[in-house]
């Protein structure tokens, strides 16, 4: 790790999901993760993913004990760092829904892929950039019917969020080679139109930065299910170092079952945000010429 913080070689390291860090999501939660439950087994990356970390600061010596308040005060703080940069951004982001057949082989899946734009406004929104592909053999999808997606906030513990949270040490655990603080979050109340994070995050205890998260979106009304007759609402988010200083979300999943008809058909969602490139400032517009001053005969 300390190689990848002093030069530009790039390292990969896949993050798998530690059996800890489930039981203490199913310890929070009070009953079994539906998710583990389905057949297809437990929530992992493909072998394609990868998290790249490179460092954008020079090695520091072997940092102190810190507070614990002071450890969430720095991750949200560069969250709030990171919500902010990744609106100079555009990327390409692909929603991919598989369903699975008897045999756990993919059955149909259904691709939109979207890329950030704004409208007259100044207003962010999603533009589909191809045309929803879908091969699914049990029900229907459209676009339309994926706008539920925009509601998971990338970087649920900016610093003005922290308040409505409450945020509990659960001790240190070694994602790799990464050693990481855990935390559970919960929000402290609920509401209808905003969804709050409920789950684990995962902090690079040397650099303060949030590597991984997993867990649910709530409401007032219960758990968030981001596409309508869809089960998925926990999700497994992974980060990616974007340009050696951001750190972006690059892949989420959701797997899970879904009761049709008196079938059961593992469903799986996977979000990937790939080709992150800077989108150059307007420059300022050029102030009006000052009216030339009048003069009298």
């Amino acid at each position: 790790m300390s190689q990848a913080r002093q030069s530009p070689r790039y390292k990969h390291i896949s993050f798998v999901l530690p059996a800890l860090g489930l039981l203490m999501l199913a310890a929070i939660e009070g009953s079994p993760l539906r998710a583990q439950d389905a057949a297809q087994g437990p929530l992992a990356p493909p072998p394609e993913h990868h998290v790249t970390r490179i460092g954008n600061v020079s090695e520091p010596e072997a940092p102190p004990s810190l507070p614990e308040a002071e450890i969430v005060k720095r991750f949200s703080q560069k969250e709030d760092e990171y919500i902010l940069s990744r609106t100079h951004y555009t990327y390409r982001k692909t929603i991919r829904i598989q369903e699975f057949g008897a045999d756990g082989q993919p059955a149909g899946e259904f691709v939109l892929v979207t890329q950030p734009g704004r409208d007259a406004d100044g207003k962010l929104f999603e533009k589909v950039v191809e045309k929803p592909r879908s091969t699914l053999q049990h029900f229907l999808l459209r676009s339309e019917d994926l706008e539920g997606l925009q509601r998971i906030p990338a970087f649920p513990l900016t610093s003005s969020q922290l308040a409505k949270y409450d945020l509990k040490y659960l001790g240190k655990e070694q994602v790799d080679e990464i050693d990481c603080y855990i935390f559970q979050a919960k929000p402290r109340m609920i509401e209808r139109i905003k969804a709050y994070f409920d789950g684990i995050v995962w902090v690079d205890a040397k650099y303060l930065e949030v590597v991984k998260t997993y867990g649910k979106w709530v409401t007032d009304q219960g758990d968030l299910h981001t596409i309508a007759d869809l089960p998925f609402s926990l999700y497994e988010t992974y980060r990616e170092n974007v340009d050696g200083k951001y750190w972006f979300p690059s892949y989420a999943r959701s797997d899970d079952t879904l009761n049709l008809k008196g079938l059961e058909i593992p469903v799986r969602l996977v979000i990937k945000w790939t080709d992150f490139k800077s989108v150059p400032s307007a420059p300022p517009s050029p102030a009006p010429p000052a009216p030339a001053a009048s003069q009298k005969p």
